[in-house]
């Protein structure tokens, strides 16, 4: 927690304002004079890069949308319009797709520094559940954002993926039918697909304000995962985090721009350079490479309705980690059999990308000599997925035990050496000092 409010209006507007709307004392609060712990790295720095990636996919989807036609005969051509004949079109565009994948990337190295430090752990439940919201959201729109250029690989994505649903018993038919606009991929869908993809970023930007809302009532985790005793355990977000953000945000704004000029098709399908023809299938349908390890996990299991509910089941399980993981340690760097378990897990999810872009049949290189296909790699590797959160999790915080911690987040930056016990409680602050 914060503690008492320290803004001081300076003058009579600020003193007036503050009185009927304390706009200005709610971003002081939040986002200058916020005590935040010492020890952040720069790991902590993607929360900043996610709303930097969440306004510029608003945005420039917006402009894009104004010369969007959102049917079947015309959509096609009004992408290739934009690229060519509207003013930055081409700029907006790769601008818009690769943030697409910049945003996933970001989130996917915040979802991970959660897990290595235990960020989902009591007091934070709230807040790591709101950010599986997020994700959710995520992909919802950028699989409806992937259908609207019409090429092959959206038409054949949405065909593969909607009918899905249809495995889903008693409202598998009519959610498809309602996701179609009728009996088959067509105009209606795609308009469906135009409207919900436009109006998801503003959903995604209102569970955005909860998530934000969540932290700043416990405070921010941190990687020692000790709570906070002292006012020499935190500093002022601003300047200290403001200038390891804007840092941090500018290199990444650098490795973005490098894709958007000099590699902007890098991260899509070239078949979604090919209009859409339902008359011909491609040699090998797949999402984006960020839905990857997700339609690996789809592909594991033979039966449809069984594959359906592990790829849900993948992200569902997300949502109960909080009551999973019975370490009473939260931070991973005093987990030693915990650190390797969770660097089998990070390998287990790059597989299952990797199993995802390959076809079924094909031998995966070097182990295909014993007989591993991509098929056989991704059941293996969804099995320890769902392993490393169902049992693996569950019985370290019996078995496990940790290192010594730092006596405090001070002492932690200060190496002074002084340590606590490895037991402890993760989730109880100090009854004077707030929580981490």
């Amino acid at each position: 927690m914060s503690g008492p409010s320290t803004y001081e209006p300076k003058s009579g507007f600020t003193r007036w304002l503050d009185a009927r709307l304390p706009v200005v004392r709610l971003g002081w609060d939040s986002f200058v004079d916020f005590p935040t712990p010492r020890n952040l790295n720069y790991w902590y720095t993607f929360g900043g890069i996610l709303s930097v990636c969440l306004v510029i996919q608003i945005v420039t989807g917006i402009v894009l949308a104004m010369h969007y036609v959102p049917h079947i005969d015309y959509a096609f051509d009004s992408v290739e319009r934009i690229d060519r004949d509207v003013n930055f079109g081409w700029l907006l565009r790769n601008i818009h797709a690769n943030g697409a994948s910049m945003f996933f990337l970001a989130v996917y190295l915040h979802i991970f520094r959660g897990l290595y430090y235990g960020s989902y752990k009591a007091p934070r439940e709230l807040l790591w559940i709101l950010g599986v919201v997020i994700y959710l959201l995520m992909m919802a729109a950028a699989f409806m954002g992937y259908v609207l250029p019409w090429g092959q690989m959206s038409y054949w994505g949405a065909m593969v993926i909607t009918n899905l649903f249809g495995a889903l018993p008693l409202v598998g038919g009519p959610v498809t039918e309602w996701l179609w606009g009728g009996f088959s991929v067509g105009n209606a869908t795609l308009n469906r697909f135009f409207s919900l993809h436009y109006l998801i970023p503003f959903l995604i930007a209102g569970v955005v304000a909860l998530h934000i809302w969540a932290l700043h009532v416990p405070g921010n985790n941190n990687p020692t995962g000790l709570n906070v005793k002292t006012k020499n355990d935190t500093l002022p977000f601003h300047p200290y985090y403001t200038a390891k953000d804007g840092f941090a945000i500018v290199v990444f704004l650098v490795i973005f721009a490098f894709f958007v000029f000099y590699w902007p098709d890098a991260l899509g399908h070239a078949d979604n350079y090919i209009e859409a023809n339902a008359l011909v299938t491609p040699a090998h349908i797949v999402p984006e490479w960020y839905l990857l390890p997700f339609y690996a996990i789809l592909r594991a299991v033979p039966d449809k309705l069984g594959g359906v509910i592990l790829m849900f089941g993948a992200i569902a399980v997300l949502f109960v980690l909080p009551w999973l993981d019975t370490s009473k340690v939260r931070s991973m760097r005093y987990r030693p059999l915990g650190r390797w378990f969770f660097g089998f897990f990070a390998i287990a999810c790059l597989g299952l990308g990797w199993a995802g872009q390959a076809l079924p049949d094909d031998p995966v290189p070097v182990l295909g000599a014993i007989g591993m296909d991509f098929l056989l790699l991704g059941r293996l590797l969804t099995l320890y997925y769902f392993a490393y959160f169902l049992v693996i999790l569950p019985v370290l915080g019996f078995i496990e035990k940790p290192t010594p911690r730092p006596a405090s987040i001070e002492d932690s930056v200060l190496g002074t050496g002084k340590k606590t016990d490895t037991g402890g409680t993760a989730s109880s602050p100090p009854a004077a000092a707030p929580a981490e």
